[in-house]
């Protein structure tokens, strides 16, 4: 739609007020959608749950949530005897109404986060044993379970996934990529899409991704061209039933105020931000929410190097970046090679790139080539050959081997980027200490992604393991209660996917299963208190 002249905020307003005022009651008269101008009061309304993210990890919160339960299917029997022989004793309940922490105790996977173990080999059982055993679970839509929520993303239902480049596969198998109740092979053969390998096309996972949704039913919670601009807390004064206040220091449960003043209780949430209309204007909006999950990943900010030069325009920091410079001929006739700087995957997708294109490759990488915490290391020959064609040409192409610097690849193991100079020259220096100058065509820097969370006060710094330091996906993750996925040091902010360490969809579901779990439980408990008389009322409390 196009939103014009005054019309723009009602316009947003009604597709809100047209679910949500049929799903939370009659009572509800609009929506906590208001200009940034406008004071939140009374009668605005507070959502349980606004999910930030509309990734696989918002799309798998955004099932649960919507009332979908996994029961132990009557004709499985899992692999492993002593979960099993616990899915049994309590076979009548759905596993988001079980002790979780009972039911993990014990099993070991590629996940630190026990919940995320289990629910993957309840999904996938013996999946890293290479066996492809089918769920023993399966889904009942119950509408009584739904929890009333809003996901919250830049682009469609699919995040990151849409904009990844498109002529690479994916390193985990289709069926991985998966989510709960819609199975990859149906879907792609549904679909008439000849899928030749168990490895697929980024392409055809954010497609999925963007069918589950619709075919699941949940494109009511979803908004897409959603930018967050702040998520805080706000405040009431104890005595004070009508008037909140907001207060900038979220890391505190209360704060006593001195000479007799009065105290500030935490309350909830408020979410502001816009949204991109078709013609590319900002509509302004405002929630509240009772709770708040970050499902955002960790693909906003590519890693940076730090070093003088990195800002020239000829130093890219993406794969996509790459992609459009080899499309547009850019590269094309060069002399002078493309430098990739770094060790990982996206790196050697960088390096298949440019050696399918006939551009001749330096790659640059601060490990050494026998280092067992490269990512080649952990994948099989047999399933993912063109990595292993990439590790072989970085040991046995390198510097020291082939002097010839403009063959079609060379690589610099054990080496740093000192600078980048304007003259399109590279000043490199080994672990030895010795100094080497190279010219190059275009850089292109792939060392990781980390997220933005520039909503949050100090961008999050005070919620991960280390405090006062940026969150990281390896380094410096989410700290979280393992079994709610909960922020341990900020009550009603939860976590899930890459920012709690989760990189792969297999694990991430997990997340989706803790946080429904727990916002299932305090959903039942306040209903209890409304009913009893002790509680309740809409609006920011």
């Amino acid at each position: 739609r196009t939103y014009s002249g005054t019309e723009t905020e009602g316009q947003l307003l009604n597709s809100f007020v047209q679910y949500f005022g049929d799903s939370l009651g009659r009572k509800i008269k609009r929506m906590p959608l208001i200009e940034e101008t406008v004071l939140p009061g009374d009668s605005l309304l507070t959502l349980p749950v606004v999910i930030i993210g509309n990734g696989p990890s918002g799309i798998c919160l955004s099932y649960l949530l919507s009332g979908y339960r996994p029961y132990l299917s009557p004709e499985a029997i899992h692999p492993n005897p002593i979960l099993h022989t616990k899915l049994e004793e309590a076979r009548h309940l759905s596993i988001v109404d079980q002790d979780l922490e009972y039911l993990s105790e014990g099993l070991e996977g590629r996940s630190s986060n026990p919940v995320a173990v289990l629910f993957d080999t309840l999904l996938h059982p013996d999946a890293d044993f290479g066996y492809d055993y089918p769920p023993v679970l399966h889904w009942k839509l119950e509408q009584h379970n739904y929890i009333p929520h809003i996901v919250l993303g830049k682009g469609p239902p699919g995040g990151a996934w849409h904009s990844m480049e498109g002529s690479m596969l994916t390193i985990s198998f289709g069926d991985w990529m998966e989510l709960p109740g819609l199975s990859f092979k149906e879907w792609a053969a549904s679909k008439r899409r000849n899928i030749k390998s168990d490895r697929v096309m980024p392409e055809e996972i954010a497609c999925y991704y963007k069918h589950y949704v619709k075919v699941m039913g949940l494109q009511k919670n979803f908004r897409d061209n959603v930018y967050i601009t702040s998520v805080s807390r706000l405040y009431r004064e104890k005595d004070d039933e009508g008037r909140s206040h907001q207060n900038e220091d979220i890391t505190a449960q209360h704060s006593e105020m001195e000479d007799g003043q009065k105290s500030l209780i935490k309350r909830n949430w408020e979410v502001r931000g816009y949204q991109r209309a078709t013609d590319g204007s900002h509509v302004p909006f405002c929630l509240f929410a009772e709770n708040v999950a970050l499902a955002t990943g960790t693909f906003d900010s590519p890693g940076r190097l730090q070093v003088e030069g990195e800002d020239f325009p000829f130093v890219l920091h993406s794969m996509s970046d790459f992609g459009a410079a080899i499309s547009k001929g850019k590269l094309r006739g060069k002399a002078d090679p493309v430098l990739i700087v770094g060790a990982g995957l996206t790196a050697a997708d960088a390096v298949l790139c440019a050696y399918n294109n006939n551009i001749p490759v330096v790659h640059v990488f601060r490990r050494r080539v026998t280092d067992t915490s490269l990512i080649f290391k952990q994948l099989p020959k047999k399933l993912y050959p063109e990595y292993h064609k990439v590790y072989h040409m970085m040991c046995t192409q390198s510097h020291t081997v082939d002097s010839n610097q403009h063959s079609a690849y060379t690589s610099f193991p054990e080496h740093n980027v000192l600078s980048f100079k304007p003259e399109m020259k590279c000043v490199l220096q080994s672990a030895s200490g010795l100094k080497k100058i190279l010219k190059f065509s275009v850089a292109l820097v792939l060392i990781g992604s980390h997220p933005n969370l520039f909503f949050l006060k100090d961008q999050g710094h005070s919620i991960g393991h280390h405090s006062n330091q940026p969150i990281t996906c390896k380094g410096n993750p989410i700290e979280i209660d393992p079994y709610t996925y909960e922020c341990t040091k900020e009550a009603n902010l939860f976590a899930l996917g890459p920012l709690v360490g989760d990189n792969f969809v297999r694990f991430l579901k997990g997340g989706a299963l803790g946080i429904a779990r727990c916002l299932a439980i305090r959903q039942k408990k306040k209903h209890e208190l409304i009913e009893s008389g002790d509680g309740g009322g809409d609006g920011v409390p």
